[in-house]
């Protein structure tokens, strides 16, 4: 299944730039200072990894006993899992892993993901499953498009609830990542990284409260795993220095299975 949209790390810098520029932040010297720094960024961000993430979409942990849980993923490149060498190592395929081992049952993964996405475009990654799929869980993660592109944060999270709403109608436990802290990208400079940070996490908040008003569960990718892409960025990003890693992943996924088991185990509880 192609997933691709675009590449990213530039768009990030020329978007925060111009959100700079749209919001009257024009310190140090104004349009200039900004180009530079865009500039400067170009130059310490690798070469993009392309545009497509590698397919992890599979029957997980098949030898173990029992119908496969159902889980699709749903978002952007994090949640495409691009930056990870191996179909293992991306998020859907950690998570798949993960989710195996605490309900000792396989887990069949559906990536609907699609690289560059922004959250208009969960709708239509929800209109391309098929008409009888019933996900036991569904993960989403999504923003950091939103903010190179400007989206107002209403808007992202509107299309965000109304995905959530239609998950849960096929009968999903929904679980929100919400926006990373893309103040963690140490390749661009000050003051756009401090502007990324504070526009990510506005969005992250708004996420989390749209998240819990629409039934579903939010975990802050800022809190639980930013340290570690902070203090550890050789280790946390992939060669890119913006997607992440092997080692990246597994953070993230370490940091939202729990909420998918604790959602699973509510909606069995329901169904009781």
């Amino acid at each position: 299944m192609a997933r691709s949209r675009e590449t990213v790390p530039w768009p990030l810098v020329v978007g925060l730039a111009g959100a700079a520029l749209g919001a009257g932040l024009v310190l140090l010297g104004g349009r200039a200072v900004l180009t530079r720094q865009a500039a400067v960024a170009r130059r310490r961000i690798g070469k993009p990894l392309g545009e497509e993430a590698l397919d992890a979409d599979r029957v997980w942990r098949r030898r173990l006993e029992g119908p496969p849980l159902e889980l699709v993923v749903l978002g952007d490149s994090i949640a495409a899992g691009l930056g990870a060498e191996r179909p293992k190592d991306t998020l859907g395929a950690r998570l798949s892993k993960g989710l195996a081992r605490a309900e000792r049952r396989p887990v069949r993964l559906r990536t609907a993901a699609v690289v560059g996405a922004e959250s208009s475009v969960l709708a239509g990654q929800i209109d391309g499953l098929p008409a009888g799929y019933r996900p036991d869980a569904a993960v989403i993660v999504v923003g950091g498009n939103d903010i190179t592109h400007r989206v107002p944060v209403a808007m992202s999270v509107a299309h965000l609830e109304e995905a959530i709403v239609r998950l849960r109608a096929r009968g999903a436990a929904v679980v929100v990542g919400t926006c990373p802290d893309l103040g963690a990208l140490r390749p661009v400079p000050q003051p756009l990284r401090a502007l990324g940070s504070r526009l990510s996490r506005q969005l992250a908040d708004a996420q989390a409260q749209a998240a819990v008003r629409s039934g579903a569960r939010a975990v802050s990718l800022r809190r639980a795993v930013g340290p570690f892409f902070v203090t550890q960025p050789d280790e946390m990003f992939s060669l890119d220095r913006f997607h992440p890693s092997a080692l990246g992943y597994r953070r993230t996924a370490e940091a939202l299975l729990p909420a998918i088991i604790g959602a699973l185990a509510a909606a069995q509880e329901d169904d009781v």
